[in-house]
């Protein structure tokens, strides 16, 4: 799977690139992660990619020329899934994460300033995502957040599927609490069950503690497994021992 970054500042992916599980899928060719300096398609001496807001207003806007020259030099093609890091986007979640990494190829656009103007948007942009309900200096970091989370869904790029099947938000719950060795921290214990050996016993905690925690942080998630028909009666059940 590749990603093409339309960025002002290509430098701040470089880490990003070569580090940690995201370097290894990309040494290993099993992900492709390019950035694309917008100011290298200006149209004018200086290199300038923004201009004052029409109507007025503080700061500047994104033309939309080299944002299009960007893409276009990028490979771009007609029918490309186009997104733009935007806190006026849907809200990212990981269901939407599985819808996106069918794709073999993601263009994603880093805005800056005040924005980019909506002509490049209508024109341009199969979808606005955005990270959370709060604002960023650009679409930098945003976009890092999309590339990694999809790169975990990835096959080969965890190593193994239980890595990513076990954790938070998948199968609609937050993930339960996870103990190392020692066994004793700080007059703290590690849960007997845990140390069992007994693996059905050890199932049935966890199941039990993603729900308490997921009942106790996020009742909006209890509420939409709630209205699930396809959620099983087991976690039905916990959650009605909750109220």
């Amino acid at each position: 799977m590749k990603f093409k970054v339309l960025t002002l500042f290509p430098e701040m992916f470089d880490n990003f690139r070569d580090a940690s599980i995201i370097g290894r899928a990309v040494r290993e060719g099993k992900l492709g992660v390019d950035t694309i300096y917008i100011r290298d398609y200006a149209n004018n001496k200086h290199n300038r990619v923004d201009d004052y807001p029409y109507g007025g207003g503080a700061g500047m806007v994104m033309q939309p020329m080299p944002l299009k020259g960007a893409l276009e030099g990028a490979g771009w093609t007609k029918g490309k899934r186009v997104v733009y890091m935007s806190p006026k986007g849907k809200t990212l979640t990981q269901a939407h994460l599985e819808s996106l990494k069918s794709d073999d190829e993601i263009y994603i656009v880093c805005g800056h300033y005040e924005g980019v103007d909506q002509r490049f948007i209508d024109q341009y942009v199969t979808e606005e995502i955005s990270i959370g309900d709060y604002v960023l200096t650009g679409g930098e970091l945003p976009a890092m957040v999309l590339i990694d989370s999809i790169a975990r869904l990835l096959p080969g790029v965890l190593g193994k599927q239980d890595s990513y099947e076990d954790e938070s938000h998948m199968g609609g719950l937050l993930e339960y609490p996870q103990y190392t060795r020692p066994p004793e921290f700080e007059d703290l214990s590690v849960p007997d069950v845990l140390l069992s050996g007994h693996h059905a016993n050890i199932e049935k905690w966890r199941l039990e503690e993603s729900v308490r925690i997921t009942f106790e942080r996020r009742p909006d998630m209890i509420e939409a497994l709630l209205n699930d028909h396809k959620t099983d009666k087991k976690i039905i059940k916990i959650i009605n021992s909750l109220k």
